[in-house]
């Protein structure tokens, strides 16, 4: 765990330049980009869903795929599980257009489970730690132990922890393996629809657990740290391809892309771990 945590407090190697994307299977070169793009815009667009824990990185790598395969990707945001109007569950279910979907994979195997992503078609990403923030100029308190955990749960007056891998693990096992399930967890606001990191930054929360991938890039929050290693639970997040595909090739180019080598870089500048293909 150590190296992967170490990620979160220091600036990634810059991307590799141009991001070359040689070994992404069939991405344009620089003299085929134009090609690439006339071809790309005739075949439509990529529909993508993708959950919070990876949004940051996909959010990074988005425009340099379009402008490589010439293809636009459009993209719908929510959590990887869970009943709300967004969740990636609920959109699929309502046949929302997906191509390629981005989520924890716990659900991820779910959703192919029930005949909403191809069989097969997974592939893992990136691992991703959970972490705690408090807002900004807060006093930061002490995570960094398992008993210091517990101290700070409960002094804590309010806890925010979303509806999604992170706080489900939050609310089922972290508090129960700390003993203070009953003492916390009336105190602790499950967020639906929103970062808890936003939650933080306007005071509704005093401290708020959630992927470490979420918690930096919000404005008006101090990251504080990670989960101490032997309460920890690290979530793999991985694509797969939408059953109701109308652009599978694409979408598969799109996914090789995201496990690049020439990905990477900006993958662990967002807090998490790559798991670059070989």
């Amino acid at each position: 765990m150590k190296p992967f945590l170490a990620l979160t407090r220091r600036a990634a190697l810059p991307l590799i330049a141009a991001l070359a994307l040689a070994g992404c299977g069939g991405l344009g070169t620089p003299n085929t980009a134009r090609t690439a793009g006339t071809a790309g815009a005739a075949a439509g667009d990529i529909h993508v869903m993708t959950s919070g824990g990876f949004t940051a990185a996909y959010n990074d790598l988005r425009p340099e795929f379009e402008r490589s395969s010439g293809r636009t990707v459009k993209t719908a945001y929510g959590a990887s599980m869970g009943n709300a109007d967004d969740s990636i569950p609920s959109r699929l279910a309502r046949n929302e257009p997906a191509d390629v979907v981005i989520l924890a994979r716990p659900a991820l195997d779910a959703l192919v489970a029930h005949g909403k992503v191809v069989s097969g078609s997974q592939v893992d990403l990136v691992r991703s730690a959970i972490g705690f923030a408090v807002r900004k100029g807060a006093p930061r308190p002490d995570i960094g132990t398992v008993d210091a955990l517990r101290r700070t749960l409960l002094a804590a007056p309010s806890i925010a922890y979303s509806a999604s891998a992170s706080g489900t693990y939050y609310e089922t096992e972290l508090l129960k393996k700390l003993g203070i399930e009953d003492r916390v967890l009336p105190r602790s606001k499950r967020i639906l629809s929103e970062r808890v990191g936003t939650v933080v930054a306007r005071g509704d929360a005093a401290l708020g657990l959630q992927q470490v991938s979420e918690l930096l890039p919000i404005a008006g929050v101090d990251y504080i740290g990670p989960l101490p290693a032997e309460v920890q639970r690290v979530t793999v997040f991985s694509a797969g391809i939408a059953t109701g595909s109308k652009q599978p090739e694409a979408a598969r180019q799109l996914i090789r892309y995201l496990n690049s080598p020439a990905a990477a870089p900006t993958i662990a500048k967002t807090g998490l771990e790559p798991l670059t293909a070989r």
